[in-house]
């Protein structure tokens, strides 16, 4: 056993634990970061495991909980840094904020339109259609996010959750129903008489394009967990339906899906939505790619685009 202590990063040891800082405890050269975290934790159970960032003294850099004490270089003991990361949440709760959001906003706007609209009228089949569409995307994500994912990252400062959820809340919650169930979009709109949005063929087209999409969606989600096994945070390369051509294949499938929609209602608001999502997925997108290359080397396919096929 060596001895190990633990020091507030900068000097400043944690305000919820000033009193236990610097800290001492002893750990094997096969112990990992984990390991330190929650002897840290059972000393200080306010700084719970995802609280605490640990870096070598001086360093910037976390250290990754799967490094152990002889990785890290202190088999003979040392120093190490930590900082309070501060309140934490889920990954799984935040994702399940998130798409909460839609999923009771929509409803509101498509049901009471005589308290939103100031008056009660007859939903068009467009209307209808894109209702029913989103609201079964959005139950999809959440059955994935209770059901399917696998998170390498467990928690999220709980500050972040209003940021996070703002993007489904206002941008495909408020701003996309408030556009797409007005009366401009109902069945009683010169607008909407005698168009392509009022017409059979093309409506059941853009639901089975958009059911296809979304399947596709579904597939990539599944390969990805069982990329990872239960408990664990390993990493693979994704092969199969959709990765063969891209890293990022549910992303891609998911602005596919979101693009048809765009497409059958012409909304403005739907457009904001795609292009802020579409923004954001390309950025997480190359940031992917590029890890993927990094960590794999020679065994990445080199023909893979990170997000579109043959383009980006």
């Amino acid at each position: 056993m060596v001895a190990i202590t633990i020091s507030g990063a900068n000097g400043r040891a944690p305000s919820i634990a000033k009193k236990s800082f610097p800290l001492t405890i002893e750990v094997g050269p096969e112990d990992t970061v984990e390991t330190i975290k929650k002897k840290v934790a059972t000393k200080c159970p306010k700084l719970y495991t995802s609280r605490q960032k640990l870096a070598l003294k001086g360093a910037k850099a976390a250290l990754t909980d799967e490094l152990t004490v002889k990785d890290i270089g202190l088999a003979s003991g040392g120093e190490l840094d930590i900082k309070d990361l501060g309140p934490q949440l889920g990954w799984r709760f935040v994702y399940f904020v998130e798409y909460l959001g839609p999923l009771l906003i929509h409803p509101l706007f498509y049901y009471l339109p005589q308290y939103i609209y100031g008056k009660a009228f007859e939903h068009s089949e467009l209307q209808k259609y894109a209702y029913g569409m989103i609201m079964a995307h959005f139950v999809k994500r959440e059955f994935e996010t209770l059901f399917i994912h696998r998170f390498s990252h467990g928690t999220m400062p709980a500050r972040n959750i209003l940021k996070n959820s703002g993007h489904y809340h206002i941008l495909s919650g408020l701003l996309l129903a408030g556009d797409l169930y007005r009366p401009g979009y109902g069945a009683a709109a010169s607008s909407m008489k005698n168009t392509i949005m009022s017409n059979p063929t093309f409506l059941n087209a853009c639901l089975g394009a958009f059911t296809f999409f979304e399947i596709s969606n579904l597939h990539t989600h599944l390969t990805q967990r069982n990329l990872r096994p239960a408990g664990t945070k390993t990493r693979a390369i994704p092969r199969g339906y959709g990765f063969n051509l891209v890293s990022c294949a549910n992303y891609f499938f998911e602005i596919c899906a979101w693009t048809v929609v765009l497409v059958m209602t012409r909304s403005a608001a739907c457009a904001l939505f795609l292009g802020a999502g579409g923004f954001q997925m390309a950025v997480w997108a190359a940031k992917k790619h590029k890890n993927y290359k990094k960590e794999f080397g020679k065994d990445y396919p080199k023909g893979r685009k990170a997000m579109i096929p043959f383009i980006f």
